[in-house]
C-alpha cells in the first residue's frame, strides 16, 4: 500500500519513474541493513568575536574577555558515491534544533539517516543561538547585575505544549487529534523534550544562520537546502545573499514565502518546491501563509522560474502535521522529495 500511494503521488506530481528515472530509483540503496559511512564530522560556520565585561554574573568574578557568538554548528555524514549527487542541507524551525531531522519521537528512521541511505551527503545544522550554536549570555548577565536596563534583555520564545499542539496541527485543541493524524501522538512527550528556548526574534535580519548557509554551500558544493517552518524563508534569503551552489530549495511549511510582488531574479534559476501537509486551509495561522506561498510560486513561474507548490492532500497523501518529517509516513514524504530532486536537480 505504501508503494502504491507513492506511485500515485509521484504521478500526480509529474514525477513518475519512467526511463532513466526508473533505473535511478531502482539503483537507490536500501533503507535497511548496515549504514555505510565514508566520512563524517562536524564544524562551525560564521561567528564573530565580541569583547565583554559580563561573561558571568558579578558574584562569579569572571574577568573581562572575548567570546565568539553567532556561529552555526554543522554535522555531516557522507556515504560512498555521494559526489555524484547534490548535498542535502537540513534546517530546523522555531524552538527546535537539528534533532528535528534525527530519529523520530517514536524511534523510527529520521531524514538525516534516510538521505544518507539514499546516497546523499547530508548536513544538519543548529541555527545560530540554538542547540550547539551557543547563545550570548553577556547581555543577560549585564541586566542581572543592573548594569543594563531590563529592556536590553533579548526576547526569548518558549513554545508550550498546548500552543504547539494546535500550531503543529495535531488537532483543533490540546489533547484532541485530527482523524487520521499521521503524527505519533503516543510519543508526543519525546517531541516536547526536543524544544528549546528560541532567541531568533532578537537576532539581526537576516538571521546569522543565513550567511552561514551561503558559506556552507560554498564549502560543501552543490546542495539542496531543505528548510522548515521559521527557517522556511532562510534558503530564499541565502539565494539573495549568494545563490552560487544552491542547487534547489525545498521549503516545508515555511513561516513565510518571499513577497509575490518582489524581485524574482534571485530565484529564477533555482528549482523550488514549497510543501504543505494536511488541515492547512482552515487554520487561522497557516491558511494565509499557504495563500501567500501560492501567490509567490505563481509570480515566480510567471517570471520564468521553476517553482512548484505541493499540498499533500491534493495528491492523495492525507493526515500530515506540521512536523511531517516526524510523521508516521515520513519516509514516504522523503521518497517524494528524492524523486523531485532527481527530476529537477540531479541531472546525471
Amino acid at each position: 500500500m505504501r508503494f502504491l500511494m507513492i506511485a500515485v503521488s509521484l504521478a500526480v506530481l509529474g514525477l513518475a519513474f519512467v526511463g532513466p528515472e526508473r533505473a535511478w530509483a531502482q539503483a537507490l540503496p536500501a533503507l535497511s541493513g548496515a549504514l555505510i559511512i565514508e566520512k563524517q564530522g562536524s564544524f562551525f560556520l560564521g561567528g564573530r568575536e565580541q569583547k565583554s565585561t559580563t561573561l558571568a554574573p558579578a558574584k562569579f568574578s569572571a574577568p573581562p574577555g572575548t567570546i565568539t557568538v553567532d556561529q552555526v554548528y554543522v554535522r555531516y555524514q557522507t556515504p560512498p558515491g555521494a559526489k555524484t549527487r547534490p548535498n542535502i542541507v537540513l534546517i530546523h524551525g522555531c524552538c527546535l534544533t537539528g534533532k528535528t531531522w534525527e530519529t523520530t519521537p517514536d524511534g523510527r528512521m529520521g531524514w538525516d539517516e534516510y538521505f544518507v541511505r539514499r546516497g546523499f551527503s547530508t548536513y544538519v545544522i543548529d541555527q545560530a543561538w540554538r542547540g550547539r550554536s551557543a547563545a550570548d549570555a553577556s547581555t543577560i548577565n549585564a541586566v542581572a547585575d543592573a548594569n543594563q536596563p531590563v529592556s536590553k534583555l533579548p526576547p526569548v520564545l518558549a513554545a508550550s505544549h498546548e500552543g504547539s499542539w494546535v500550531l503543529f496541527r495535531f488537532g483543533p485543541k490540546y489533547g484532541e487529534a485530527y482523524p487520521g493524524l499521521q503524527f505519533p501522538v503516543g510519543a508526543v512527550n519525546e517531541l516536547w523534550k526536543q524544544m528549546v528556548p528560541d532567541y531568533a526574534r532578537g537576532l539581526p535580519i537576516p538571521n546569522p544562520t543565513v550567511p552561514a548557509l551561503s558559506e556552507l554551500v560554498k564549502r560543501a558544493g552543490s546542495s539542496v537546502l531543505i528548510s522548515h517552518s521559521q527557517s522556511g524563508i532562510y534558503p530564499f534569503q541565502a539565494a539573495v545573499f549568494d545563490k552560487g551552489n544552491i542547487a534547489g530549495i525545498i521549503s516545508i511549511e515555511p513561516g513565510t514565502c518571499p513577497n509575490a510582488v518582489g524581485d524574482m531574479t534571485p530565484y529564477k534559476t533555482i528549482p523550488i518546491m514549497v510543501l504543505f501537509g494536511d488541515n492547512v486551509s482552515g487554520s487561522p495561522k497557516w491558511g494565509p501563509i499557504l495563500q501567500g506561498c501560492r501567490d509567490y510560486i505563481s509570480a515566480l513561474n510567471t517570471a520564468g522560474g521553476r517553482g512548484q507548490l505541493v499540498v499533500l492532500p491534493d495528491i492523495g497523501v492525507k493526515g500530515n502535521s506540521h512536523m511531517l518529517m516526524q510523521d508516521l509516513n515520513n519516509l514516504q514524504i522523503a521518497d517524494l522529495l528524492t524523486a523531485w530532486i532527481k527530476k529537477n536537480v540531479d541531472k546525471r
